[in-house]
């Protein structure tokens, strides 16, 4: 999953040697770190130690790579004296990282039954203790400003393990014939009685500025800042719903070659795909898993768990076409970064509330939403040296960007600038898609 180092970071004041913690930081930090245990909690050791196929990883191992990062980039270099708390779990939970060493195949993770999921508790409250320490120390003002960096990339690195811990057990129970359930399905508090008809806002071209400036932590895919060109367009007020993709398969969209993309079609004789993810029509009836268990389809709510092939062939059926990753963000200015994300406890995508004459609704949080840009370095771009450098650059090809966060994004984690990013064929996050087209 992306991650990298800061664009920039914000160092605080300091005097030449003092205490590194930063209550602000050290707070989040610890709160992170409780939230991962806390979402794990629902399930059983053996729920944790599974791998429902080779894009996803047991729980297990999102709570033990997670800490793996903090041990390899934080403690090993920076808290003199650190004893790791194994030799061996350097090659278990090392992900892509080739400068540190050799690593155990992403598509086994699942045989890892041992360490035990308790060993793996005990490893994240042994690197916790060790961090506790590295804040207690006083260290030079430099060494505190690269691991100050260094921490609020782990932190952000630990929430997008968040987001994919439950993804990954939405792909494991979907897998389970029992339909297991993640936790018990809530009431509904829905407000919204009916999906609102679909409105289009308009943008004017130009030259717009693009990427992340200024303060604050953001992922090194997201700069440098730079100006593109933008013919005016619009944007579909809302993201595409679950109804209107019941009209699509009605329709034989997933049966007409002309609509798809070579390899889309390819792949979708392949797969056998007649329908969104996790969907299954049992008496006549569209049914989808979710985290909580096997549910009738909301049709207000946002198609999700669609690939870019899908979504490029509903867009091609409707008669327009997916947003540039750059209209995308040029139409989000001034948009709170606030929506639908793990923070409403929501769990699945909601149906959209009516934003208003000439506004965008669902621009954050319930689906990630494909665009129609491929995933590739911004004009300057450069990788940090090192290990650190690996997060992104390396992956800039062959994928596709998505833009503003879904239902199990952790609240605070994404922004107008954020660049998500996978291969066209995935469909087990929590993905759907709005509409564009040309204004003029």
């Amino acid at each position: 999953m992306l991650s990298s180092p800061p664009v920039e970071a914000d160092p605080a004041s300091r005097t030449s040697e003092q205490p590194l913690s930063e209550p602000k930081l050290v707070n989040r930090l610890r709160d992170g770190r409780r939230l991962s245990l806390s979402l794990a909690a629902p399930l059983s050791d053996e729920d944790q130690t599974v791998q429902p196929m080779d894009d996803a990883s047991p729980t297990k191992w999102h709570l033990a790579h997670t800490t793996w990062f903090y041990e390899a980039f934080v403690l090993k270099e920076h808290l003199p004296g650190y004893q790791p708390f194994s030799a061996d779990f350097d090659y278990c939970f090392n992900s892509y990282y080739e400068s540190k060493g050799e690593r155990h195949p992403r598509p086994k993770r699942g045989l890892l039954t041992r360490p035990s999921a308790q060993a793996v508790r005990d490893y994240r409250a042994h690197v916790d203790a060790a961090l506790d320490e590295l804040f207690a120390q006083s260290i030079a003002e430099t060494a505190a400003d690269k691991v100050g960096a260094l921490i609020e990339l782990g932190i952000n690195h630990e929430q997008q393990h968040q987001e994919l811990l439950l993804t990954d057990i939405l792909s494991l129970f979907a897998n389970n014939p029992l339909r297991p359930a993640y936790r018990a399905p809530r009431p509904k508090v829905e407000a919204v009685t009916e999906a609102a008809r679909l409105q289009w806002v308009t943008f004017p071209g130009g030259i717009r500025s693009i990427g992340h400036a200024g303060h604050g932590f953001a992922y090194d895919n997201e700069g440098p800042r730079h100006e593109v060109l933008l013919r005016p367009y619009r944007l579909a007020d809302r993201c595409v719903t679950n109804g209107e993709w019941v009209s699509f398969i009605e329709a034989g969209g997933y049966h007409d070659p002309l609509l798809w993309l070579a390899d889309g079609w390819a792949t979708v004789k392949a797969q056998g795909w007649m329908a969104p993810g996790y969907w299954e029509e049992r008496d006549g009836t569209w049914h989808q898993m979710t985290l909580e268990g096997l549910l009738p389809v909301d049709l207000r709510a946002p198609v999700s768990h669609i690939s870019y092939y899908e979504a490029n062939a509903f867009a091609q059926w409707w008669g327009k076409r997916l947003p540039t990753e750059f209209e995308w963000e040029a139409a989000s200015e001034g948009c709170t970064p606030t929506g639908n994300d793990l923070s409403s406890d929501a769990l699945r995508p909601r149906a959209a509330r009516p934003a208003g004459e000439g506004r965008l609704s669902q621009l954050f949080g319930d689906v990630w939403e494909w665009t129609a840009s491929a995933y590739q370095p911004y004009p300057g771009y450069r990788a940090a040296p090192g290990g650190i450098g690996e997060y992104n650059g390396k992956f800039m090809v062959s994928q596709q960007v998505l833009r503003g966060g879904s239902c199990a994004t952790p609240g605070g984690h994404v922004r107008a600038t954020y660049r998500n990013f996978f291969y066209p064929h995935h469909r087990w996050q929590f993905m759907g898609l709005r509409l564009a087209e040309d204004a003029a």
